[in-house]
C-alpha cells in the first residue's frame, strides 16, 4: 500500500497545488469581506464562477476574431484576467451596495439569507445568458497553453511513476502567487489596505477618524470580487469544461480553507487552500488504497467537510486565527 501510495505522490502534489491555489485565491475574498463585516459572503462562489464564464467568453471571442493566433498566449491571458476582473470587482461593488449594504444593522442572519438568494441568482443569470448564446449551459474554452510536460522522476527515484502536468498548471501557480503576494501587499503596506485594517478592527472608531467606511467596505468588494473573477479564469484554462455550477461545490471549499487558516486572516486563507487542494488530491488518488477498495475517489469532498467539523469542533478561531470576543 505504502508502495502505491508514494508512486503517485508526484502528481498528487502537482494536482493538489494546481487545485489548492485555486482554493486558496477564492479563500482570500471570503476573508476579506468577514474581516470587515463579519458577512460570509456566499455569493462569492457564483461570482468565481461568472469569472470563469467572462473569462472564457472572452477567449472565444479573441479566438473567433484570430487574434489568439497573432498575439502571444500571454497577452491573450492578461486581457481574459482584466476584464474579468474587472466586471467581477465591479459586480461585487454593486451586490454590498443593493444587497448588503441595507441589511449591515440587521440580524446576521438575514445577511446571509440575501448573501445565498443572490447565489442563486447569479447561477440563474449566467445559465440564462449561456443557454441563450450557445445553446447549452455547459461551456468549453479553447484550447489554451496546450502543452504538456513529462518530469522523468524515475531516472532519479526508481518506482516512482513520471508526473506530467499542462502548461497551464504553471501559469495557474504563477498568476496565483502574483495575486497573493499583490493582496499581501496591498492589505499591509498601502493606505488603502490600512484603512480595511482600521475598518477590521473597529468601524466605528475608524469612521470618528476620517476614515469613509462605506467606501473602504466598497473597496474590499472590488479587490475580493476581482480576485474571484480572475481565478474562475485560471480555472477556466486548468480545466476546459465549466458550467453555473461550479462556484457552489468550490465555494464551499474555499470557505473551509478560510476557515482552516482563521477566517479574517489572509495569509491562513492562503495556506487553508493549499491544504485542503493536497488533502483533496490524496483523497481522491489514493483513498481506495487505503481502505482496500471500500472507499473510492467520490468521497473527496467528505473528507474536506470532515476537516472543516474537525477545525470548527477542537479549534474554531482556525490555525492562523486569534479567538475574540464577538464585536457587539
Amino acid at each position: 500500500m505504502l508502495t502505491e501510495i508514494l508512486q503517485t505522490l508526484p502528481q498528487v502534489l502537482i494536482d493538489g497545488l494546481t487545485l489548492g491555489a485555486v482554493y486558496a485565491v477564492i479563500a482570500l475574498g471570503y476573508t476579506m469581506v468577514y474581516g470587515i463585516l463579519e458577512l460570509i459572503n456566499f455569493a462569492h462562489g457564483e461570482i468565481f464562477m461568472t469569472g470563469a464564464f467572462i473569462g472564457t467568453a472572452v477567449l472565444i471571442i479573441l479566438t473567433s476574431l484570430g487574434w489568439t493566433s497573432m498575439l502571444p498566449a500571454v497577452f491573450s491571458l492578461i486581457i481574459m484576467l482584466v476584464i474579468s476582473s474587472l466586471i467581477t470587482g465591479l459586480m461585487g461593488m454593486g451586490i454590498e451596495r443593493v444587497a448588503y449594504r441595507p441589511l449591515r444593522k440587521a440580524p446576521k442572519l438575514i445577511a446571509l439569507i440575501s448573501a445565498i438568494g443572490i447565489s442563486f441568482l447569479l447561477q440563474d443569470i449566467v445559465r440564462f445568458i449561456t443557454e441563450l448564446y450557445k445553446g447549452n449551459y455547459i461551456l468549453t474554452s479553447p484550447s489554451f497553453f496546450k502543452g504538456q510536460i513529462k518530469v522523468p522522476l524515475d531516472s532519479i527515484i526508481s518506482g516512482i511513476h513520471n508526473p506530467s502536468f499542462k502548461s497551464s498548471f504553471l501559469v495557474v501557480i504563477i498568476v496565483a502567487i502574483i495575486l497573493m503576494v499583490a493582496l499581501d501587499l496591498f492589505v499591509n503596506r498601502t493606505k488603502w489596505g490600512m484603512a480595511m485594517r482600521a475598518v477590521a478592527q473597529d468601524r466605528d472608531t475608524a469612521s470618528l477618524m476620517s476614515i469613509n467606511v462605506n467606501k473602504v467596505i466598497s473597496v474590499t468588494f472590488f479587490v475580493g470580487s476581482a480576485l474571484g473573477g480572475a481565478t474562475g479564469v485560471l480555472f477556466a484554462i486548468q480545466y476546459g469544461t465549466i458550467d453555473p455550477y461550479i462556484g457552489f461545490i468550490l465555494g464551499l471549499k474555499a470557505f473551509t480553507a478560510a476557515v482552516l487558516g482563521g477566517i479574517g486572516n489572509i495569509r491562513g486563507a492562503m495556506v487553508g487552500g493549499l491544504i485542503i487542494g493536497l488533502v483533496e488530491m490524496f483523497t481522491a488518488a489514493n483513498l481506495s488504497v487505503i481502505t482496500g477498495g471500500l472507499l473510492g475517489a467520490e468521497y473527496k469532498d467528505v473528507v474536506a467537510f470532515a476537516i472543516l467539523i474537525i477545525v470548527l469542533i477542537f479549534k474554531p478561531e482556525g490555525l492562523f486565527g486569534k479567538a475574540v470576543a464577538e464585536k457587539v
